[in-house]
């Protein structure tokens, strides 16, 4: 196997490695979920707006605005409400 080949070969696997641990990021059984009012009160003492929460892939999802109107969208961890990424779309 060339240098070159077996660089792109554990590239790829490393590349999938990734995904796979991606999706698990979120996999905590239901009954251990923070409540949707503590994720709120979270978010808002950080000065969001919050428009909707969501579920989704096993994540909570927070959409909400600021007193700028600039939108704000987070993914954050169920279990203990960390923030995972948060997008926020300047005016």
């Amino acid at each position: 196997m060339t240098p070159r080949l077996r660089a792109l070969t554990l590239a790829f696997c490393a590349l999938g490695t990734g995904t796979a641990l991606a999706d698990q990021r979120c996999n905590v059984p239901l009954a251990e979920w923070q409540p949707r009012a503590a994720l709120q009160q979270q978010v808002e003492a950080q000065g969001w707006r919050v428009i909707r929460i969501r579920t989704k892939d096993g994540c909570y999802r927070v959409y909400g605005t600021n007193d700028r109107g600039e939108r704000y969208e987070g993914t954050f961890h169920p279990g203990t409400l960390r923030p995972l990424k948060v997008e926020i779309e300047y005016e």
